[in-house]
């Protein structure tokens, strides 16, 4: 696998980062996969959201794996396909060994999904003499995910991403970002697992002093059938939503689930509840 220069560029401007050349090639991969798809003009019927948007497009100061998109107003029936395959051809045209596959929807879901594969260990040993102990079969995966039947009253802007040339991406206004992850952090679907990723990144919303815009949040929590239609999302009430829901979470799963995604874990040892509890008064809306 010979990889564009301008890949092998973007790997030098890592210098002195923290991240393992395997976050690197992924973090690579990911903005590559943005660049095919702003070519095939996917962004003028989608918006990039979610956590590695934020990292990408605002600085996030955490690792993120995922590409979340939504779409710009509701289609069920949207085709996917044709942007996948543009998507592709660009990765293998800078030297990517990739696969990419679409995962058949389940009738009920209005989420699309695909995934980016690419061998590990043929990629580091194009850029690297060392392996990093990887398995001859392991696979850098990305997952794209895309909102077919997005809640709208929702603002965007394009964001421009430098390497591996310039180009832009559309995007939600941070206000809207705010609203989608407070939305994740009091309705996903737990499971057995805490996602700490959505709580770091309140907290990073937090010290940017990001305003939560609270009527797009109330749209995602009427369509997800978290908030009855009939009601409003008032201020008072979403710290309410939110307290019962920190007091309720295991913040040890928490911090297990975050450890990976960040440098210094040592600004963990702040979570418990009383702590996210306190950050709730320092929430701006508009």
């Amino acid at each position: 696998m010979n990889l564009d220069k301008k890949i092998i560029q973007m790997l030098d401007q890592y210098e002195n980062n923290h991240l393992s050349i395997k976050q690197r090639l992924r973090e690579i991969l990911q903005q590559c996969a943005l660049l095919g798809l702003a070519r095939s003009k996917f962004f003028e019927h989608a918006a990039f959201y979610g956590g590695t948007a934020l990292r990408i497009l605002y600085d996030l100061d955490r690792f993120s794996e995922d590409l979340d998109f939504s779409l710009l107003k509701p289609n069920k029936n949207f085709n996917l396909t044709p942007f996948l395959e543009s998507l592709e051809r660009e990765l293998l045209s800078m030297g990517f060994d990739v696969e990419v596959t679409s995962k058949k929807k389940n009738t009920d879901s209005v989420i699309m999904s695909a995934f980016l594969k690419s061998n590990t260990k043929i990629m580091l040993l194009s850029v690297t003499n060392k392996s990093e102990k990887t398995h001859a079969d392991e696979k850098i995966k990305i997952k794209f995910e895309v909102d077919t039947d997005p809640p709208l009253g929702f603002e965007l802007e394009s964001k421009v991403i430098l390497n591996p040339v310039p180009f832009y991406v559309l995007t939600y206004k941070p206000a809207d970002l705010f609203a989608g992850k407070m939305h994740a952090m009091l309705c996903r679907n737990w499971k057995n697992r805490i996602k700490g990723r959505d709580w770091y990144d309140f907290i990073w919303f937090l010290q940017k002093k990001t305003p939560l815009h609270l009527s797009h949040l109330e749209k995602r929590m009427k369509q997800s059938k978290h908030l009855d239609k009939k009601d409003n999302l008032t201020e008072k009430k979403l710290k309410e939503f939110l307290a019962q829901k920190i007091k309720k979470i295991d913040w040890k799963n928490a911090t297990e689930d975050i450890k990976p995604f960040i440098y210094d874990s040592s600004t963990l040892k702040l979570w418990n509840k009383q702590f996210f509890l306190s950050l709730i008064s320092e929430i701006k809306f508009i």
